[in-house]
């Protein structure tokens, strides 16, 4: 709504008891008028005002991990299915040949917690080659095309937090050696943060609502808004392969996690770790009357979580790791879903202006923000299956400055290092104890390809990056 049609904007946000954010109207450019409206009418004060007056369903946890169990689940030695790994690699390499896999890498988040001032994707993380996230995956999308003989289309949300510099990036250095238009990058949508006591929005200035991310679970609105899951279509694509950022040891595209999600029909698909112990911190990936869903760490007692298998294994071993395999169809099917990703809330502190206009910088949690969690889509998935991965082979987050106890980048380097020195030594090379080695996606995507690759008789003595 222009700035123009103030009166209609107030009589607007009179009839949600927001009126307030007109307060500084009168001090305002034409140029910040503008904005301040735009923000406004992005918001759906209908369903904020069901939000905040809390009539929106609300999940009774406890009754839910009385009754939960373990969903269809894939082993990492391949075990639970009907088919073999290698039935599985086998499908999976045929999806992506035949151009079917689209990927979506959600990377909204800066690199607040490292001490990095820049979009997390920016983060250099090779642990020789100082090579970035972004990087990192792009050598990977790189070498499975010209493994494939296709081109895989990333797909990158940003926030508004990252998107001028994560396009800038990308611009900068010729899209990391991706063509042009395989890379489409676009912007997730924000929600307002409501004053705890009296759900009032707050307001970051004068001219702008104190705005956050929607969450991921924000990525299937944002999908369909700016156009991409048309575009995927299009384009022949018919899975998404999604994961976060800040997981440089990524399996991106990997044939046999696509495989199992084929085999089994699956609509949406999930890597999980084993649990290492009962309260691990951790999405506990559950089955629930037949139904497939994520209870967060903090929302299972103690005593569900601690459940055993006949043989002392934990009975909800599933750990979420973030990353998913969907159908397109099932997306498409549930973008208009008014149930399938509810929005949660979350008690944060968030500075804003008081009524005179004076910066308030809250000491102790004043407001709730809403936001969405894809895994919440699980729950309407006709089929779904988890699938075992190998932490060790599959995750290393990088959550945390180093110094921390976990998910820091020293770990997460280390990590990098040692999968790539048993690719090594599975290949028949000698690496000398504590040498840091490296290998670039494009020099070899896995143990296999470096195995034909590696020069005979072979000795590391010295830290060695394998480069494209």
């Amino acid at each position: 709504m222009p700035a123009a049609n103030h009166d209609a904007l107030l009589e607007h946000l009179r009839a949600y008891q927001q009126d307030h954010l007109l307060r500084f109207w009168d001090q305002l450019d034409s140029t910040s008028r503008d904005k301040l409206a735009a923000q406004i009418n992005q918001i759906d004060f209908e369903e904020l005002s069901q939000l905040i007056e809390g009539k929106d369903s609300s999940t009774d946890f406890a009754a839910l991990a009385a009754r939960a169990d373990l969903p269809p689940a894939v082993s990492a030695d391949g075990s639970g299915t009907d088919w073999t790994i290698d039935e599985a690699r086998a499908k999976g390499a045929e999806a992506l040949r035949a151009g079917q896999i689209a990927t979506l890498v959600v990377a909204g988040g800066q690199g607040t917690r490292l001490g990095f001032d820049l979009p997390k994707g920016m983060f250099p993380a090779g642990p020789l080659s100082e090579r970035t996230l972004f990087q990192i995956f792009a050598d990977r999308l790189i070498a499975t095309g010209k493994r494939y003989g296709v081109t895989v289309p990333m797909y990158l949300m940003t926030s508004e937090a990252t998107d001028a510099a994560t396009r800038e990036y990308f611009e900068s250095n010729d899209y990391l050696g991706l063509d042009r238009d395989q890379v489409i990058i676009f912007q997730q949508g924000t929600m307002p943060a409501v004053d705890a006591a009296s759900g009032r929005i707050l307001m970051s200035d004068k001219d702008s609502l104190a705005l956050s991310p929607d969450g991921h679970g924000g990525t299937l609105r944002a999908l369909d808004r700016n156009g991409c899951l048309d575009k995927m279509k299009a384009d022949g694509n018919s899975h998404l392969f999604y994961w976060q950022v800040d997981n440089p040891l990524i399996t991106l595209c990997d044939p046999v996690f696509i495989g199992h999600h084929l085999l089994a029909q699956s609509e949406l698909t999930s890597q999980v770790i084993r649990k290492r112990y009962p309260t691990e911190k951790v999405g506990n990936v559950v089955q629930v009357d037949g139904r497939t869903q994520v209870i967060e760490y903090s929302d299972l007692p103690d005593s569900a979580a601690e459940m055993t298998t006949a043989d002392g294994g934990l009975k909800l071993w599933a750990g979420s790791i973030a990353v998913h395999l969907f159908d397109i169809e099932f997306l498409v099917r549930e973008k208009n879903s008014s149930t399938s990703l509810p929005f949660h809330r979350a008690s944060k502190k968030v500075p804003h202006l008081d009524q005179a206009g004076n910066r308030v910088e809250p000491e102790s949690p004043n407001a709730t923000k809403f936001e969405k969690f894809i895994f919440d889509l699980l729950p309407a998935a006709k089929r779904t299956i988890v699938v075992e991965v190998e932490p060790a082979k599959a995750f290393a987050p990088i959550k945390n400055a180093d110094g921390a106890e976990t998910d820091t980048p020293k770990l997460a380097k280390q990590a990098i290092s040692d999968l790539h020195r048993s690719w090594l030594v599975q290949a028949g090379v000698n690496v000398t104890d504590g040498v840091t080695v490296e290998i670039n996606a494009r020099y070899a995507l896995d143990a296999e390809e470096l195995a034909d690759r590696i020069p005979e008789n072979l000795a590391i003595s010295s830290d060695r990056y394998f480069d494209a």
